[in-house]
């Protein structure tokens, strides 16, 4: 843990050594951005009213940042919110000091302060960024945006890497964020916040621009607070997928994606002419949530749409350290009492009195509760028991894991991913090398399920 003073000083000391404009540093790329986060009235469709939401400079979703492997990533973000937040990167093996989780890795930036977060980019992928304190509610308000990393030297998406970046809003009658179901016991203790509209790139049934031919990338990202989102295009073909929460894999096909909170998944589809609609297909009755629009402008041709393959292997488990992980709790659970603040309290007292419904072997989670403590280089076998009656979608910072994956397809497959869907009952094996030194949140995903006790920390000497 770090004190705010001490953090304070150092930034101060960071920012003096970055306030060069010099585009290169240390033989690397510096990609800059400034990013300021206030209250902003938002459009969804032409013919509504506007949305009250919180944004990051006035967009929904937030700027999409690139960059490309091997540069550094130097983001300053100025909180002009009525309340404090940070930013976390998700899905990047960062800096401790930079991974944006407040009280574990950074102090709260408060309101009109600017923190500058710069880190190394040493993977390619999709990504994506949020705020992390309060985040079942500022992420639920649109403080996030998309994070792209390339191997391409401009840095930018071409016409044939399209981003489809879904979320679940809370709308009441008056067309505005729900606010008075923030903090609501019943989301708390079931499957969490969930909306009544969905949106894609920050528009309700958009037109997406596609080339009206040869073959295309898309880059799914799900920044509900709590749904499961399943997407498909209704057509015989199967979808190739290419790429699980930023990381290559071996193409292997599908009918539907599946993507739980913060998950992400990349479609290589061969043939454009052949989109025509998305659909979101968790329910019943397929509901369309966007239309493909082919155009004819001029397109260059991408012949990198697929990254490299780096991670494919699961290590040796031999000498690998378990660290086991049982998750109690919520709404029809077998939890009856859990230990907070160092005392063992009834699940009643810790629900009405302090809104605490999860737990982590015993323990009601927060930013203070230390799950194990691992020595920098060991391999860790986190063994996950998802005791409740609800899935949740498991995220590791700082690290990402192998877990034999069966949410994709009916064939299980190992898959290295940084969040994965666990469903009710389920026990899972998460694996990986601890090669990344700190203080390290693991938590739920559905926002409402770790602000009410299922998260801790694993610790990196």
């Amino acid at each position: 843990m770090i004190c705010r003073r001490k953090f304070l000083n150092l930034s101060i000391a960071s920012f003096i050594m970055m306030s060069s404009k010099e585009t290169y540093a240390e033989g690397k790329k510096i990609k800059r951005y400034k990013l300021v986060a206030k209250a902003t009235d938002h459009s969804f469709s032409n013919n509504q009213k506007l949305t009250n939401l919180w944004l990051l400079n006035n967009s929904c979703p937030g700027p999409l940042i690139t960059a490309e492997k091997g540069d550094i990533l130097e983001v300053e973000f100025t909180n002009l919110l009525g309340e404090p937040t940070t930013l976390h990167w998700h899905g990047i093996r960062n800096l401790n000091s930079m991974d944006g989780v407040p009280y574990v890795s950074q102090p709260l930036v408060e309101t009109g302060e600017t923190f500058v977060y710069r880190f190394p980019i040493n993977e390619t992928g999709t990504y994506w960024y949020h705020a992390h304190n309060k985040a079942w509610e500022h992420v639920a308000r649109g403080l996030y945006g998309p994070l792209i990393i390339t191997n391409n030297l401009n840095n930018s998406l071409g016409r044939r890497d399209i981003l489809v970046v879904a979320d679940d809003w809370l709308i009441n009658e008056n067309n505005q964020v729900d606010e008075e179901s923030f903090g609501n016991l019943m989301h708390w203790s079931h499957a969490g916040r969930y909306g009544n509209r969905l949106s894609i790139n920050g528009q309700f049934s958009p037109k997406i621009e596609i080339p009206s031919y040869g073959p295309l990338r898309l880059r799914f990202i799900n920044t509900s607070n709590a749904r499961i989102l399943s997407f498909s295009l209704l057509n015989k073909n199967s979808l190739n997928v290419i790429s699980i929460d930023g990381i290559s894999c071996k193409l292997f096909k599908t009918q539907k994606i599946v993507l739980g909170p913060a998950q992400r998944v990349d479609l290589l589809i061969e043939d454009s002419s052949q989109l025509k609609s998305l659909f979101e297909v968790s329910n019943k009755e397929p509901l369309k949530v966007a239309d493909f629009i082919p155009t004819d402008l001029e397109i260059e041709d991408r012949l990198n749409l697929i990254d490299p393959i780096v991670h494919h292997e699961v290590p040796p488990l031999t000498s690998a350290k378990i660290i086991e992980i049982h998750m109690q709790g919520g709404a029809m659970g077998n939890l009856s009492s859990a230990i907070f603040e160092g005392e063992k309290k009834e699940l009643r007292e810790l629900a009405l009195d302090h809104s605490k419904l999860w737990a982590f072997n015993g323990h009601i989670g927060n930013y203070d509760f230390q799950i194990a403590k691992v020595n920098l280089g060991d391999l860790i076998i986190l063994k996950v028991w998802n005791d409740t009656n609800w899935p949740h979608s498991m995220h590791l910072h700082g690290q990402h894991f192998w877990v034999n994956s069966q949410e994709l397809s009916s064939d299980k497959r190992y898959l290295l991913r940084d969040t994965y869907l666990m469903d009710r009952g389920e026990k899972s094996e998460f694996i990986f090398k601890a090669n990344n030194p700190g203080d390290w949140l693991f938590h739920c995903h559905m926002l409402e399920h770790h602000a009410s006790g299922m998260g801790g920390v694993i610790s990196v000497a």
